[in-house]
C-alpha cells in the first residue's frame, strides 16, 4: 500500500494506558509481533526443505500458533493507526522463492478443497493451494513487521489486524483444516478421497493415483515408515 491509499478517519491513537483488564498495549504489541516473527522464521526455514519429513507436523504446529496470535488480535478492541494514510514502505520481498518452495515440498498433497464461508450456505468447496495460502500469510504479516520494526507499532497492530479479519486469518483457517487432515489421514491410516480434478489452475489427471500416492507420501513423511 503507498502513501497515497486513503483509509477512514483514524480518530485518537492506540491508547498507551492499560486496558479495563490489566493488559498493557505495549505488552500486547511485543508480544504479536513476536510470535508473527516467530512464524515467519520457521515457515521461510521449512520452505527451503532441510527436513521433508517434519514438514507438515511443523507447519501445522507453527499455524496453530499464530492463529493464537490472531485470535488475540481479533478479541482485542479496534486498533486505530495514528496517520490517515498509510506511509510507503517501498518494494516488499518477492514471495515467490517461498511459494515456489513449499509447492515444491507439499506436491502431491498441495492442492486442497474449502469452503470460503462456512454461513454462506450452498457455496460449494473451492479449490486451495496450501502453498499460496501460506506465502500469501507471510506476505501480509512481513507488510506489518515492516511498519513495527520502523517504530509504526499502532500501523503494525492496525495491519495485522485488519488483515486477520480480510485475508491472512481466513487463509491460516483454511490452511489449519488442511493440514490438520492431512495428519489425522496418515495417523489413523485413513487413505486419501480424490478431488475429482479440483485444482486452482489445472484439472488433475489420474486421481485415484494422486490419491493413493499423496497417502504414500505422507504416511512416509510422518511416519518415516509404511503402517502396519
Amino acid at each position: 500500500m503507498s502513501e497515497t491509499t486513503s483509509r477512514p478517519e483514524t480518530g485518537a491513537p492506540l491508547a498507551p494506558a492499560p486496558r479495563a483488564d490489566g493488559s498493557d498495549p505495549a505488552d500486547f504489541s511485543t508480544q504479536i509481533a513476536d510470535q508473527i516473527e516467530s512464524f515467519l522464521l520457521a515457515v521461510t526455514a521449512i520452505a527451503k526443505g532441510d527436513d521433508p519429513d517434519s514438514a507438515v507436523p511443523y507447519l501445522l504446529l507453527e499455524v496453530s500458533q499464530l492463529l493464537l496470535a490472531g485470535g488475540r488480535l481479533g478479541a482485542y478492541e479496534d486498533i486505530l493507526p495514528d496517520e490517515r494514510y498509510e506511509p510507503d514502505l517501498g518494494d516488499e520481498p518477492d514471495s515467490d522463492p517461498l511459494r515456489e518452495g513449499l509447492a515444491q515440498l507439499l506436491d502431491p498433497v498441495d492442492v486442497y478443497s474449502e469452503v470460503f464461508d462456512p454461513y454462506e450456505p450452498r457455496k460449494a468447496p473451492v479449490a486451495h493451494r496450501l502453498s499460496d495460502d501460506l506465502s500469501g500469510i507471510v506476505t501480509e504479516l512481513r507488510h506489518g513487521l515492516a511498519h513495527y520494526r520502523a517504530g509504526r507499532v499502532s500501523e503494525a497492530l492496525w495491519w495485522w489486524q485488519f488483515s486477520y479479519f480480510t485475508n491472512w486469518g481466513p487463509n491460516a483457517s483454511a490452511a489449519l483444516r488442511a493440514l490438520q487432515s492431512l495428519v489425522a489421514h496418515v495417523r489413523l491410516d485413513q487413505p486419501l478421497t480424490p478431488l475429482d480434478g479440483l485444482d486452482t489452475d489445472q484439472e488433475l489427471d489420474g486421481e485415484d493415483e494422486l490419491a493413493e500416492e499423496a497417502g504414500r507420501v505422507m504416511r512416509a513423511e510422518i511416519l518415516g515408515h509404511e503402517p502396519r
